[in-house]
């Protein structure tokens, strides 16, 4: 087996040593190859300093790949294609791993058995969060980055996250890479791209493995523990549900290319924020409305470009 980490990085050179340190200590059994793939977004700062320098402490462990193309997507891709691994396993650039990370979250892909593998996310918290917010509420899991289900090794019937996860090469080859629609750029935060690659393959049949002891430790940073964070996050997660799997389907009633339900969404956990007293249940409420409103506004968006695509294609036929 040989393994190439990938790790796409864009403008934050203080914060990619701790990372690079942390995956340079892994250990892994005699014979297999490794690498990690920094894959810098078109940084304007000292990134490939960063990188150049690992690269003469770690002969032959680092490389450096630059992609101009701005978007979390194109920089993943253009990892993918250039990495020497038959195993392709994923990392940020702001997170730690432990020093079994790599072998513990790669060695289920060694039998064939399983085309994708997932470990644990855990917060590293620094301080107490803000009395607005539950530790271990539902609405800290995407903004701060968790994913825990539990200490032992299992089935995975969802998708992993995109800072601790593996697959094959081949399954690339096999069902494309990352929608470029999908995953931040310096222009949004629509994410999703890393659950649409996964629910990709569980709906081509591949099965996924969930490894307990592959750890990653997401710092909780101060910036990120404010009111406004939380909105835009939720916000366009709303939008980024939407882009990746289109308006819902279900309902005969529609305004402008949005579902009414959605609007009687937005309605009543907007009635249910300025009612509710106890303030993380009422910050909870406040979230779903964000959630809701960025919904509406990509089926919004969505709506009115199939309506121009529409109206160009009439209008370019010839008049009979």
């Amino acid at each position: 087996m040989k393994i190439t980490v990938i790790l796409c990085t864009y403008n934050r050179y203080r914060l990619l040593p701790v990372a690079l340190e942390s995956v340079a200590a892994s250990t892994l059994p005699d014979g297999v190859e490794w690498e990690v793939l920094v894959v810098d977004n078109n940084s304007t700062d000292q990134t490939r300093l960063v990188v150049e320098e690992f690269s003469r402490r770690f002969p032959g462990r680092f490389r450096y790949l630059f992609e101009q193309r701005p978007g979390k997507s194109y920089a993943l891709n253009a990892g993918i294609a250039a990495a020497a691994g038959d195993v392709l396993a994923f990392m940020d650039d702001d997170v730690t791993v432990a020093s079994d990370w790599l072998q513990n979250l790669t060695a289920p892909l060694g039998n064939g058995r399983f085309a994708g593998t997932g470990g644990r996310v855990v917060p590293s918290w620094t301080t107490d969060p803000p009395r607005w917010l539950a530790r271990d509420g539902w609405a800290v899991t995407g903004p701060l980055v968790s994913f825990d289900r539990g200490d032992k090794g299992c089935i995975l019937e969802e998708s992993p996250v995109g800072t601790n996860m593996a697959f094959p090469k081949r399954v690339f080859e096999q069902y494309g890479g990352f929608r470029v629609d999908l995953g931040p750029s310096p222009n949004n935060e629509i994410r999703n791209e890393d659950s649409e690659f996964a629910r990709r393959l569980l709906g081509g049949g591949e099965r996924f493995y969930y490894a307990a002891s592959a750890v990653v430790y997401h710092p909780v940073t101060e910036d990120r523990l404010n009111k406004k964070y939380f909105q835009v996050w939720w916000f366009d997660k709303g939008r980024s549900d939407i882009r990746e799997m289109g308006a819902p389907r279900n309902t005969k009633w529609m305004m402008q290319g949005v579902p009414i339900e959605l609007f009687r969404r937005l309605t009543r956990w907007t009635l249910q924020w300025f009612i509710t007293l106890n303030p993380r249940d009422r910050f909870e409420c406040k979230l779903k409305a964000s959630f809701s409103a960025g919904a509406i506004k990509e089926c919004r968006s969505s709506y009115r470009s199939a309506t121009v695509v529409s109206e160009t294609v009439v209008g370019s036929r010839p008049v009979s």
